[in-house]
């Protein structure tokens, strides 16, 4: 769809939550620039993260509140005190302890801190934002507000004329909810501003940033609330069946994700026009997007809503090929990269070809078939994307320590590099191979154990929360991986 990714590039895979830093998680400030500098002093053109959009308490990137909405978590408070709308103590001390406080509270100081302090052009900048995203902001706000207000319970379980969209009762609540519903567009518009301002440097250092697009959205969000007719759902506005995987290489029941499944004929009687807003809106974001499970737009395992697990689903068929050709027609070429992981069949493979897009290859799957194996490196054409490993994989440190004796020895036939520590030559064959692009989680970058890696597929607690520190990348670990990337010509 774009020639952006007909270059021979380099790529890391970090979530912002994975920056240090001294809250509890990492944000857009200052280390996310120092992260740009190290990736454009190794050659690196690719920044790879996670979905930015908010998620719900367990953290997942990928069940989100809306498909649209940033994560305030992610928003750095000293970009605030910079611009004069939020004031800490003087003393560093108990400045750093505010840091580290609750960030919608001190988000709610600096929208007053807005409202007192701005000048007309941030004001003004403010508005226009708040009238260019009003598509999906309007109803993302009221929703948080309403969450707020029945403390976080799914909008499925709200008074009924608040769930039912009541046109008498939505425009009162919005009435008296009004500053707080201030407050939250305005926390969008500072997340958006300190993203756009980041993308702004990377471009300046030749990096480009690639973003992920879940398939699917969490039912508990602004999304289904607000586009009922988009889901597969009955009159009460409850899920007929849920999305997720079958038995597979991560789980033998499968995986039950629940998030609700496309009313396919509605989207397109309506031009996919749910779906280019979506694009639309990560496109601002990004420069290059990845769509997570592209294989659901051939099919996708439907799930009776009331099964515990994924085993008795069916495939349903979605029509991938007419909204990948209004995203086209609606939006023109756009660099997209198909995660075809998992149940592939031929169609899936059509439908991704068709687009010319390029498909995902892994290194941690590549060995444990004969050589006709897809993700060995013989195997690959150039239009594809190689990664040692994904968020959903373990790290290749601990993955090359679970080998036996003879895997790790059939592994190194391969590779040809029996003098270099397995891990190592994964990642020199990832940057050597064919394709035009290759990723490497941070991790790896680290040589970090399995005690590092990001998620653990079919378990809900432990994951999202690795953070990598500055002392692990030592200098002669960056110009050794600059050394690779010059050598195999990944410079981009």
């Amino acid at each position: 769809m774009s020639d952006i990714l007909d270059k021979r590039r380099a790529g890391i895979l970090l979530h912002i939550t994975s920056l240090p830093g001294a809250g509890d998680k990492g944000d857009l400030g200052r280390e996310a620039y120092h992260f740009i500098n190290f990736l454009h002093d190794a050659g690196i053109t690719v920044w790879q993260t996670l979905p930015l959009t908010a998620p719900h308490a367990d953290g997942s990137p990928y069940q989100c509140l809306s498909a649209h909405a940033g994560n305030p978590a992610l928003i750095n408070i000293e970009w605030l005190v910079s611009q004069g709308w939020l004031q800490l103590p003087d003393n560093n001390e108990e400045a750093q302890i505010t840091l580290k406080a609750n960030k919608s509270g001190l988000l709610n100081r600096a929208f007053s801190g807005f409202l007192a302090q701005a000048d007309e052009q941030d004001k003004d900048s403010f508005e226009h934002f708040c009238l260019a995203q009003g598509f999906w902001l309007n109803d993302f706000s009221l929703f948080i507000a309403l969450r707020n207000v029945f403390n976080q319970v799914c909008w499925n379980q709200w008074p009924e004329l608040l769930k039912e969209r009541d046109a008498k009762a939505i425009r009162e609540v919005r009435r008296r909810l009004k500053p707080e519903i201030q407050s939250i567009k305005f926390t969008q518009y500072v997340f958006f501003r300190q993203w756009l301002e980041l993308k702004a440097y990377a471009l300046q250092q030749g990096v480009l940033l690639l973003g992920d697009i879940p398939i699917f959205v969490s039912y508990d969000s602004a999304d289904v609330w607000t586009n009922r007719d988009v889901f597969k759902l009955d009159e009460a506005g409850e899920m007929l069946v849920v999305a997720g995987v079958p038995p597979d290489y991560f789980s033998e029941t499968g995986q039950r994700w629940g998030n609700p499944h496309y009313d396919w004929t509605y989207l397109e009687k309506t031009g996919f026009a749910w779906w280019l807003e979506r694009m639309r809106t990560q496109l601002e974001l990004f420069d290059i997007l990845r769509i997570d499970h592209f294989r659901g737009l051939e099919a996708a395992w439907e799930i009776p809503a009331n099964e515990d697990t994924a085993i008795n689903g069916v495939w349903a068929k979605a029509p991938g090929k007419a909204l990948l050709n209004a995203i086209k027609t609606g939006l023109g070429s756009i660099p997209l990269i198909a995660e075809d992981l998992g149940v592939i069949t031929h169609e899936v493979e059509q439908l991704r070809d068709e687009f010319n897009l390029p498909g995902m290859k892994i290194l941690q799957f590549a060995f444990d078939s004969g050589p006709d194996n897809p993700y060995l490196p013989n195997n690959y054409t150039k239009n594809s994307v190689v990664y040692t490993g994904t968020h959903d994989n373990d790290t290749t440190l601990g993955w090359c320590e679970k080998l036996n004796e003879g895997q790790r020895h059939y592994i190194y036939d391969y590779l040809g590099h029996p003098s270099m520590p397995l891990h190592c030559a994964l990642i020199q064959a990832a940057l050597a191979s064919i394709a035009n692009l290759a990723i490497i989680p941070m991790q790896d970058i680290l040589e970090l154990g399995s005690e590092h890696r990001m998620n653990t597929p079919g378990t809900t607690e432990g994951n999202w929360n690795w953070r990598f520190q500055w002392q692990q990348l030592a200098p002669e670990r960056t110009a050794k991986l600059a050394q690779l990337i010059q050598l195999f010509n990944r410079n981009g």
